[in-house]
């Protein structure tokens, strides 16, 4: 049984974080530091004190020495920063049955949504290792409500227990699943739109790409943010943003590690969905960048490679920020901005799908 310290800290910490992040902001530009600017990018100021906080923390980045560690960690930090429940969201839980077991999986519905109308099966980030539907519960909730859209949030099988190609199978069975219930899930085939965030939104990527080798129609639309879509090669943002940024070099290799320790995997198109023979056929694309991410180049890459396969894509850098800033909503300030807009490009691109 957790000891009293041990209930009351999380609570303590959360209150601190949030009043300093309160505070005006000449007293967190004295708190964060002198301002940063990398490739003619400021960084903001919101996305400064949070690093701050985290190296006063000892937190240098988001791999540990074994994943169940760093599980623990992403959970902490979710906690610490997150769980600001978005109002006016009907939320329930239910499982996916699958060939590997049950997947859990949670949606999403405006409460003024009573009407079918479009669902967004959301796979959530975390290196493939990390993650799960709470750290991403908040971002779903805001999507949903700010984009008016069903969520259908899936957890899928975590590297290293389950290695590549584990978590593209069980993000590919969940969409064939959305579509074979999409009536029970408030949709219909044709309204199915994916998304995610990382490795999330590589996930989501491979699933566009590939879903009709399946079988499958395609998805309407797909939400990327922050995409790791090639893990062949490193590009410039990998150096100019590897350290200190929250998502490090060092992390994206300790992930990879983990999900394809093979080198002969992470040319498969499953994975470096970048790498793809032909991308042609690939729904209407929003693709988020954050300035200050070592994933940057490689997601930009992406969305040239699919407008250059005449897919519509729309390219969305965020110069100011970092990785990971979808799930920092209930920080407010910049980070909330941001959110606000991809829920709103989302919405756009149901629509005008």
């Amino acid at each position: 049984m957790p000891t009293f310290v041990e209930l009351v800290q999380p609570k303590v910490e959360t209150a601190v974080a949030r009043g300093l992040f309160a505070l005006p902001g000449p007293a967190k530009r004295l708190l964060a530091g002198s301002p940063i600017s990398v490739d003619g990018q400021r960084l903001a100021l919101e996305a400064q004190l949070l690093l701050k906080l985290q190296q006063l923390g000892g937190q240098h980045g988001l791999s540990a020495s074994n994943a169940e560690v760093a599980r623990a960690a992403m959970r902490r930090g979710s906690g610490l920063f997150g769980s600001a429940r978005v109002p006016g969201v009907v939320v329930a839980d239910r499982s996916i049955p699958g060939p590997h077991g049950a997947l859990n999986a949670r949606v999403y519905r405006p409460r003024e949504l009573t009407e079918p109308g479009d669902l967004l099966v959301f796979y959530h980030g975390g290196g493939w290792v990390i993650g799960d539907l709470d750290t991403h519960d908040d971002l779903c909730r805001f999507l949903a409500r700010h984009a008016g859209v069903r969520v259908l949030s899936v957890e899928y099988r975590l590297a290293p227990e389950f290695p590549f190609p584990a978590a593209y199978d069980d993000a590919l069975h969940a969409y064939r699943f959305a579509v074979e219930h999409a009536e029970e899930l408030g949709s219909s085939r044709e309204r199915i739109a994916v998304g995610g965030d990382s490795a999330g939104g590589n996930l989501a990527a491979s699933v566009a790409v590939h879903a009709a080798t399946g079988g499958l129609p395609r998805p309407s639309f797909q939400l990327l943010i922050y995409p790791a879509v090639d893990a062949t090669t490193r590009r410039p943002s990998r150096e100019l943003f590897g350290n200190g940024f929250l998502l490090t070099d060092g992390d994206m290799d300790w992930f990879m590690g983990q999900y394809a320790p093979s080198l002969d995997e992470r040319g498969d198109p499953r994975l470096s969905v970048l790498l793809a023979e032909d991308v042609s056929a690939a729904p209407p694309a929003h693709v988020v960048t954050a300035g200050f991410d070592p994933l940057r180049d490689e997601g930009e890459a992406y969305a040239e490679r699919l407008a250059d396969a005449g897919v519509p894509v729309v390219t969305r850098r965020f110069p100011d920020l970092i990785h990971g800033f979808a799930s920092l909503g209930a920080v407010g300030g910049r980070f909330r901005e941001a959110l606000f807009e991809i829920a709103g490009a989302l919405r756009a691109g149901l629509a005008l799908r």
